[in-house]
């Protein structure tokens, strides 16, 4: 009898049917003034609409360019409401769905062989790690540094000589589940380093000379559910006290100016800061080992998507942090750096004036914590396709991002005691 509990217990897991998101949209709004503003706030009050740009309701302002998704059943009154209003808009995404599933426009290159040219699941992540390190065990070796919620594990993989000394950068990819451009982007990076050791100049050199810390998927939990359950999924997957909404977004749950914009607080909200401070494992695991590794960590690199943005402190204030000039060069040079291959645009400036306010965010903690150089990547695109980059854009927008991480490195090298 004991063995017919779980054969139930799966059947009623696998019950659950994948949300789908035929005939839903992605509308691009922009706002001429405060009054256009008001509208968009208010409609938000009366419908679902899931802000892609900014990401949440109250950051929306005059002027402002707004992205956000609308249910098929509601978009013909938001539209009407914008007409009516002569409001500017566009349909960035007609169908969500068919956006979905037309994200893996690559064939596989070789069965069983890990590809870098397409998004892969946890379980391929995992069997990754392991790979790395065996093919690489003088370069790459793999450091559990907790556990998730549901008890999947959290990896970093070091790379570097095993000098613990050495000047480091932490890195770490994926904090929102549905963007999985950073964690494409993670896996390039550790391949890359560990295949032109040697061959690259520069890589040689910051490789003799400096660690890399990598978390190729921070949120893990919010990953898989993205892929087996639902695409836009953003948090991890905590329950929370009091509330059948799930999960808590682990960039506003880091101890930088925690408490301060009220929005964070509801547990329905994608923006929510969960119930205090590092309350979440995942947050935990990450601040703990940067705090024990503080001596050595000299620069730390998140990596999101989309918009293409390089963004330094803070987030919380508009007030610029005291080496916002040294900051604002190594953006100003990684954003023109990266657009030599491509000729890809980025901008560049503090998290406040440049993208949006946010609180809790793992950059100001870092900052805060005396690692005075620590940027956010929001990769590509800047809105065609959104969140849904297709697979066949991941090599090019990580071979443009790898430069730009490279000359970071190097001025981290050169620069700091």
């Amino acid at each position: 009898m004991r063995f017919i509990l779980p054969v139930g217990l799966i059947a009623t897991t696998l019950a659950i049917a994948p949300v789908r998101f035929d005939g839903e949209k992605v509308l691009r709004v922009k706002l001429q003034d405060e009054k256009q503003a008001n509208i968009i706030k208010d409609l938000a009050q009366t419908n679902q609409l899931d802000f892609w740009y900014p990401d949440a309701a109250h950051h929306v302002a005059a002027n402002m360019t707004i992205d956000f998704r609308v249910s098929e059943k509601e978009s013909q009154s938001i539209q009407s409401s914008l007409d009516q209003n002569k409001m500017h808009y566009e349909i960035l995404i007609h169908d969500l769905q068919e956006e979905i599933e037309k994200q893996f426009d690559v064939k596989e290159d070789i069965p069983g062989r890990h590809s870098y040219a397409k998004y892969n699941n946890w379980d391929k992540i995992v069997a990754w790690t392991e790979k790395m390190v065996h093919k690489h065990p003088e370069m790459v070796s793999r450091i559990k540094i907790g556990t998730t919620v549901e008890d999947n594990p959290l990896y970093v993989l070091k790379i570097g000589k095993r000098d613990e000394r050495r000047k480091a950068i932490f890195m770490d990819c994926g904090i929102h589940a549905r963007e999985w451009i950073s964690p494409a982007f993670c896996q390039w990076f550790v391949y890359q380093a560990a295949k032109t050791y040697g061959k690259n100049k520069i890589m040689t050199k910051l490789l003799d000379r400096m660690n890399f810390y990598v978390l190729p998927v921070f949120n893990v939990d919010g990953y898989i559910w993205s892929w087996t359950q639902n695409r836009m999924w953003r948090k991890n997957r905590s329950k929370n006290q009091n509330s059948n909404c799930i999960g808590t977004d682990l960039n506003r749950n880091f101890n930088a100016s925690w408490n301060s914009f009220p929005n964070t607080k509801d547990p329905c909200a994608e923006t929510y800061r969960g119930p205090e401070p590092e309350s979440e494992k995942e947050t935990k695991a990450v601040t703990d080992f940067i705090r024990s590794h503080l001596k050595s960590i000299k620069a730390y690199i998140t990596f999101h998507s989309y918009s293409q943005m390089l963004l330094f402190p803070y987030g919380y204030t508009s007030k610029l942090p005291p080496n916002y000039k040294d900051l604002a060069k190594v953006a100003k040079i990684s954003t023109d750096v990266l657009s030599t291959r491509y000729e890809t645009r980025y901008i560049y400036g503090p998290i406040a004036s440049t993208i949006y306010p946010t609180s809790g965010s793992s950059l100001d903690w870092a900052y805060n914590l005396g690692i005075k150089h620590t940027f956010a990547f929001e990769l590509r695109d800047q809105g065609k396709f959104c969140f849904l980059l297709p697979e066949s854009q991941i090599k090019p927008t990580c071979k443009e991002t790898l430069l730009a991480v490279k000359f970071i490195a190097k001025y981290i090298l050169k620069h700091t005691s």
